[in-house]
């Protein structure tokens, strides 16, 4: 996350924390809402601050207007302002494979126009930063080598998991089509299919203009913004738009970045009814869904936590509204992580002060994300005490006791029980009986409440495997490969792990994805969770590349 953010982030507002949950009424949230509230869970993952892309898009819309583009196109328009980048998270875990920190490199993308020896110079840099000189050297040389096909293949999944994210929450249904074009240029040398010019969907170009002048106009004022626009006229930027931004920029930038934007953001919105509550439960749970997808180690994560706290609930006898928001709260309560590098949540060795600093500020950001949305704000406060511990040990407020409502507590023991069923790089999954051994031993130890612990227990008791369908026809070999795919392994460590040729193990990918849909690894995960084909073998650990 940008450090600015960070900072401001230390300033935790103290949480209330009644000894009991009261029921509530169902509530209503608009689609914009959310939605808005998800782009600043992007923010992060760009490496910029929150809001960033709730101003790129009043700039984007304020250039739409002048434009005169019309209602449906304006509507689109505003959506790919604010979610143009919406698939960043799901390629992070290949990204920080090359490139060690996802965050920074996206930060840095930023600063440059990027084709050609700007764009080898950035990815150079950060290759291999975390090796020692001549390894570092040899990895810079082999990717130099193969870097065209490399970022291709990148860009491609990041499109495609873009399309699938904006389908999952709801999206007109020519928006995955608009998002694709992302890292399009004007001038024909963007990726992944080159197009140029016009073939780019108005809605993007604008998007992109405003999505970058919006950095610059912050970190340097009108003058850098304009300067920037000018020198990527005609090549990143379509050059009527860049001569209309040019033109107008005081008046296009007036008061942007003065106050909070998140009122004039949802002004601006096209005209959306309150979603239901199943639509609102489809959109959360993309939302999980997706920030799972930032690492192989959590894949169906959320979803698991999201069914066990609602049964543990139901065990507590909570009220049943109570056990919806426990629902949902599991489903979201990771968003923040999305602000936290994967050169940090895929490290195998010690973490250092710095990390855990960064790493433990994760909850926090899921709560300040969900919190923004009123329909939203209790399902905020038990996302965003997850981590803390009656003994005050957790974080990241270091709450304890009667600080912690009885969701929360819930919440808490859900969330430590699923997570040592899933392996993590530094360590292996634990056994159903040794997760079980560790959640009692933090109730001796006085971390976690009692009662929640016996409810998430006996709830999770209560659960029967989903039985693997026959979906897409896979063989019991490809389901196999499709469970080490999804754990991140590439075709060698697939190969490696089943003990066939990595021409043998392409094969069944390619099946895989021929019989499925899927295209790349988010896609595929996201099929076998939709398919109960999703199972986590004890012991092992996804592949690094």
């Amino acid at each position: 996350m940008a450090a600015q953010d960070f900072g401001d982030s230390l300033r935790l507002p103290t949480a209330p924390g009644p000894a009991g949950m009261v029921p509530r009424a169902p509530f209503t949230a608009r689609r914009a809402e959310v939605l808005a509230a998800l782009s600043l869970a992007i923010d992060l993952g760009l490496g910029q601050p929150m809001d960033h892309m709730l101003r790129a898009m009043q700039l984007g819309a304020r250039m739409a207007d002048l434009l005169d583009i019309g209602p449906e196109a304006r509507a689109r328009t505003y959506y790919a302002n604010l979610l143009a980048w919406i698939g960043c998270h799901a390629d992070s875990f290949e990204l920080a494979a090359r490139f060690g920190d996802d965050i920074g490199f996206r930060a840095d993308y930023y600063l440059i126009d990027a084709r050609g020896l700007p764009m080898l110079t950035l990815m150079l840099h950060r290759t291999g930063t975390e090796l020692p000189p001549l390894r570092r050297a040899a990895r810079q040389s082999r990717f130099a080598a193969t870097a065209g096909t490399a970022v291709r293949k990148l860009i491609r999944s990041h499109c495609l998991s873009a399309g699938q994210l904006a389908n999952r929450v709801g999206l007109d249904p020519g928006m995955p089509a608009i998002l694709g074009h992302a890292f399009e240029r004007w001038d024909g040398k963007g990726l992944p299919a080159g197009r140029a010019g016009v073939e780019i969907p108005l809605e993007m170009r604008i998007a992109q203009l405003a999505d970058t002048a919006e950095v610059f106009l912050r970190t340097g004022g009108l003058p850098a913004a304009v300067a920037m626009v000018r020198q990527r006229r005609g090549t990143q930027f379509d050059p009527e738009l860049a001569d209309l931004f040019c033109a107008r920029a005081a008046a296009l930038a007036a008061g942007l970045l003065e106050g909070d934007p998140w009122p004039a953001a949802l002004a601006a919105a096209p005209g959306d009814d309150d979603l239901t509550e199943a639509g609102l439960d489809a959109v959360l749970a993309a939302m999980g869904d997706f920030a799972d997808l930032k690492c192989p180690w959590t894949a169906g994560h959320s979803r698991a936590v999201a069914s066990l706290a609602a049964a543990a609930g139901r065990e507590w006898a909570l009220p049943a509204t109570e056990v919806e928001l426990l629902r949902r709260a599991g489903w979201v309560h990771d968003l923040g992580r999305m602000g936290v590098s994967n050169a940090i949540w895929d490290k195998q060795a010690q973490l250092s002060s710095m990390d855990r600093e960064r790493l433990q500020m994760y909850p926090f950001l899921s709560e300040r994300i969900l919190g923004r949305v009123p329909g939203l704000r209790r399902v905020a406060g038990l996302a965003g005490a997850h981590r803390e511990r009656l003994d005050g040990s957790g974080y990241p407020r270091g709450l304890s006791g009667a600080g912690l409502d009885a969701g929360q507590r819930i919440l808490a023991a859900a969330d430590a029980y699923q997570g040592s069923l899933e392996p993590r790089p530094h360590r292996r999954a634990a056994t159903p009986a040794e997760a079980a051994a560790r959640l009692r031993s933090d109730v001796v130890a006085g971390r976690l409440d009692a009662r929640a612990v016996d409810a998430v227990l006996r709830a999770s008791g209560g659960h029967v495997a989903r039985r693997r369908s026959p979906a897409a026809g896979l063989t019991p070999r490809e389901l196999e490969v499709l469970a080490l795919l999804c754990r991140g392994m590439n075709n060698k460590d697939i190969a490696a792990a089943l003990f066939i040729a990595p021409k043998t193990a392409r094969n069944h990918v390619e099946h895989i994805y021929e019989k499925t849909g899927a295209a790349n690894r988010v896609s595929a995960t996201l099929f076998a969770l939709d398919h109960g084909l999703w199972e986590r073998v004890p012991g092992t650990n996804p592949g690094i590349s």
